[in-house]
């Protein structure tokens, strides 16, 4: 096997994303063939070097995994948490591959979030180049007017830098109104400040589809595997080659 560099291997075994694996590896926790390495552009062999996270021996994946989640309100997206919350992990008891989220929702939102450990279908989804759209149902305490409205829709600052286009229609009229939001990009707690800068609070935020999945059929805190047919067309929409399953 040729060399390949050290994010994407771990991302491939399903230790992490390739982001987190590039944390790791520039916090020093990644050893190949008893050497500690940092630099980003660090090259190794599977199959002929022997490689460490955290002290643990990397292997390949026994099988690739692919599992969509229903996350309830009270977790957190990461595999474990240093403040001792608990985590979307808690919901997966009885998968034996070590699979991580595909990027993130936050404590206090609910709804589909994806699990795998092929780092390459990870990054793809994430990439924003792909442009998937991330479909929500979310709650506010209070009403958009019609030129904020189309603000929301070009895009408002955020951290010193524009949100991208995004869809954006009321489907409940209420005092405190239910919006779908569309996005293809996703930054953090996104929706919550895009709101926020227009003075107005998120109640709820549900993510109720990514591309053509949805959620509907999954029970909160229940997961399931994707199945053959999603995953087909999940590559075909990432434009990836088709791996075993």
């Amino acid at each position: 096997m040729a060399e390949e560099r050290l994010q994407k291997l771990i991302s491939r075994a399903g230790v992490a994303s390739r982001r987190k694996a590039e944390e790791l590896i520039l916090g020093g926790a990644v050893t190949v063939n008893g050497k500690v390495v940092v630099e980003l552009g660090s090259k190794a062999d599977l199959e002929r070097d022997h490689i460490k996270v955290g002290g643990k021996l990397l292997h390949a994946p026994r099988r690739l995994v692919y599992l969509a989640m229903n996350k309830p309100v009270g977790c957190v997206t990461t595999v474990s948490d240093p403040q001792g919350r608990p985590t979307v992990m808690d919901h997966l008891r009885g998968v034996k591959e070590r699979v991580y989220p595909v990027g993130r929702l936050d404590y206090a939102s609910e709804g589909l979030l994806l699990f795998t450990n092929d780092g390459d279908f990870a990054n793809a989804l994430m990439s924003a180049k792909n442009r998937v759209v991330k479909t929500y149902m979310v709650k506010v305490n209070g009403t958009l007017d019609f030129a904020q409205e189309e603000q929301f829709r070009r895009g408002v600052p955020l951290d010193g830098r524009m949100t991208a286009p995004a869809g954006l229609r009321v489907v409940r009229e209420a005092e405190n109104p239910w919006y779908e939001v569309k996005l293809h990009e996703g930054r953090q707690n996104q929706i919550r400040m895009m709101f926020k800068h227009f003075g107005l609070l998120v109640e709820k935020l549900k993510r109720v589809r990514i591309g053509f999945l949805e959620v509907r059929g999954i029970g909160s805190g229940e997961h399931r595997q994707l199945t053959a047919q999603e995953l087909d067309r999940f590559r075909r929409l990432l434009h990836l080659a088709g791996t075993q399953a």
